[in-house]
């Protein structure tokens, strides 16, 4: 699930228009997938699951339908992303029935295979049997994304792999990693270093030294101090720490990824990027299966929660006292 971004406003009027909002709001061009755009909720959100296979329709409908219904959505577009027609008219014919039983209107829905849309059910309109090319590269949705600073993926697997740590970057943060203690014995010291480090970084939208970012790995194996950068992302500076994150994990060796990539996945989410949220989480959960700062973190997801409804009245920044 994922919330819209930048840009701010966008108003469909055409199939096409539709389809040049996907990628954007997604944050990648997606493919053999389900894509759904909500409105008239009071906290609107978009969804993209995987083409279900014939056995798992019920499934995937149930998926989308529980986030809708739980959020009261009033109205709902689907895209379909498929070659195959007549498995997108069978999905399309079931998640109508289902949303349609729920009281939530179905305003449109089309298949595209990312040259040609089509409106489902097949034979709608006007539109011919060879449905209608579409090229969404001039499209003025995609001028305005660009200007705006929003970075869209050809593919989920791309967005993936933006991630993916870089072998020499990983190497020399490596090395400095042997030289940090691997037991803080001055927690609040400790606790007083990580919130400046990443707190200046963050501002200053700069990377830090490799030492520096050995000494942020091995103390956020500490849940502690973990929890003194996640308390302190806020709405206002989560795509600052999206960007250091990133960074962070993309020079993280296999056994510290867990944090950098949970804090990412955090930040993503309270800036409404929910694909690469996801794919934090992945990564996260790669490392270590039991990581419950991921499992919060794909519940959220999963259940479509607003970045809104996030309360930062925590007190988890004032668990330790500066030192004097």
């Amino acid at each position: 699930m994922t919330t819209p971004t930048t840009p701010t406003s966008l108003v469909a009027r055409s199939p096409e228009d539709l389809l040049a909002v996907v990628p954007i709001v997604l944050g990648f061009v997606p493919r053999d997938s389900v894509v759904m755009l909500t409105f008239g909720a009071r906290h609107t959100f978009h969804a993209r699951i995987d083409l279900p296979d014939p056995a798992e329709v019920a499934d995937a409908v149930g998926a989308l339908l529980d986030p809708a219904r739980r959020h009261r959505v009033r109205r709902v577009v689907f895209v379909l992303y498929s070659d195959d027609a007549r498995t997108a008219a069978r999905i399309a014919r079931a998640l109508s029935r289902a949303f349609a039983a729920a009281g939530i209107d179905v305003l449109e829905s089309l298949r595209a295979d990312g040259r040609r849309w089509w409106p489902l059910p097949a034979g709608h309109g006007e539109v011919p049997g060879r449905g209608v090319p579409y090229d969404l590269s001039a499209h003025p949705f995609a001028a305005q994304a660009v200007f705006e600073g929003h970075v869209t993926h050809g593919s989920r697997d791309q967005l993936a792999a933006s991630l993916v740590p870089a072998p020499e970057r990983v190497a020399a943060v490596s090395a400095a990693v042997g030289e940090v203690p691997s037991v803080s014995i001055h927690l609040a010291a400790d606790a007083a270093w990580v919130r400046s480090t990443v707190r200046r970084h963050v501002t200053a939208g700069s990377a830090p030294p490799d030492r520096d970012v050995a000494r942020l790995l091995v103390l956020l194996r500490d849940l502690r101090l973990r929890d003194v950068v996640w308390s302190a992302i806020t709405r206002d500076d989560a795509r600052d720490h999206v960007c250091f994150w990133t960074d962070v994990l993309r020079r993280s060796p296999t056994e510290l990824v867990p944090a950098p990539a949970a804090l990412l996945g955090f930040g993503a989410w309270l800036a409404g990027h929910g694909a690469l949220a996801w794919c934090a989480v992945d990564a996260c959960l790669e490392a270590d299966p039991d990581y419950g700062l991921a499992d919060i973190l794909s519940q959220l997801l999963g259940r479509a929660v607003p970045p809104s409804e996030w309360d930062r009245e925590t007190g988890w920044a004032d668990v330790f006292d500066d030192p004097a």
